[in-house]
């Protein structure tokens, strides 16, 4: 069984295992709930199915499948205080972990491109927006996202037990050509560049909206479609700045076992930044739901807007002991996620 060296091990108390897996379990709890919810709207509405809202439904689904995939396997072995599935078992977490984790960026990189061609080019994008065009990127993200997976299952680096030992990953500890070589590529290739372009989409498309509102050469309604658009921008502009805040201790983690210093990481250090990355599941859905332009032109019983301001906490359960959830009225709560997207 592949295992990192004795001396990235310490004792840890058997109540941090349990709380650890734990908040694990319930942060992939609201990550199935909240996924599956925009997934049953997707489903449910037809009208809701244009081309650019099936990179919010691609989006959800690989956050739920990172939720449904993660946190039972993690909760279950803390439980049993070390990874106890093997190799194998070791070997499809890690490898689920980095599949729906580097398609749910990739995602927001298309949803991001997405945008900046709608407010910089209007014309065009309305002439090549289609669902054929959306499978097609979707296809060249879930493609592009499992070629980076599989590569730690065929000898570029491998997939080990990290932190706790409740969890597993890619080996970013073991200072070997071949994996600082995958490591360093994958957080460029992953996580850096498309940020770079994200951030060069946002810039063009502040700067379009800027010489839009300043012009008095353009019609009314033009101004207006471009900003309505700008705002819908914003909202994804949220997600991906908490996708980003969430892997952003990973990814240091990474880079600083990298750089030859991976003796002063503990276990602690290592896996505190993995939960945090993938708790980023749950985040999308409740972004949508709250910040969405078309939300505040809703109306919502108190119930239903408690549920969207502590979708976690007892007032969920609350509102199945006094009777008054209902499935198909709480689904239609979600239906601003993909107006106007």
């Amino acid at each position: 069984f592949t295992s990192p060296p004795r001396s990235f091990f310490m004792d840890v108390p058997d109540h941090v295992l349990y709380t650890v897996g734990s908040c694990v379990l319930a942060i992939g709890c609201v990550g199935i709930i909240g996924n599956l919810l925009v997934l049953y709207a997707f489903y449910r509405y037809s009208f809701l199915k244009t081309p650019a809202n099936y990179f919010i439904m691609n989006l959800a689904a690989s956050d739920f499948l990172m939720s449904a995939t993660q946190a039972p396997v993690c909760f279950f072995n803390s439980m049993h205080k070390e990874w106890v599935l093997g190799d194998a078992g070791c070997n499809f977490y890690a490898f689920c972990g980095a599949l729906f984790g580097i398609t749910s960026m990739m995602t927001l990189l298309a949803i991001s491109v997405d945008r900046y061609c709608v407010i910089t080019k209007p014309l065009q994008s309305l002439k090549r927006s289609t669902k054929k065009r959306s499978y097609i990127i979707i296809m060249f993200v879930w493609l592009y996202s499992l070629g980076w997976s599989v590569c730690p299952l065929f000898g570029w680096s491998s997939y080990i037990p990290e932190g706790l030992m409740i969890s597993c990953t890619w080996d970013y500890v073991s200072y070997s050509p071949s994996n600082r070589s995958y490591t360093m590529l994958l957080c460029w290739c992953v996580f850096f560049i498309p940020l770079m372009i994200i951030f060069h989409c946002y810039l063009f498309m502040f700067l379009t909206i800027r010489s839009t509102g300043s012009t008095s050469k353009r019609k009314k309604s033009s101004s207006q479609s471009i900003k309505n658009e700008w705002k819908l921008a914003k909202v994804a502009f949220v997600a991906i700045v908490v996708y980003v805040v969430s892997w952003s201790p990973y990814a240091c983690v990474t880079l600083i076992a990298w750089a030859g210093y991976a003796r002063v990481l503990t276990p602690y250090s290592k896996s505190v930044p993995a939960v945090i990355a993938k708790a980023s599941a749950i985040h999308n859905p409740i972004i949508y739901a709250i910040i969405h332009p078309s939300y505040r032109y809703c109306k919502f019983t108190l119930n239903t807007l408690l549920l969207y301001s502590d979708i976690f906490e007892v007032k969920l359960i609350h509102c199945w002991i006094v009777g008054h959830f209902n499935l198909n009225y709480f689904i239609s709560a979600w239906i601003p996620i993909f107006l106007a997207i």
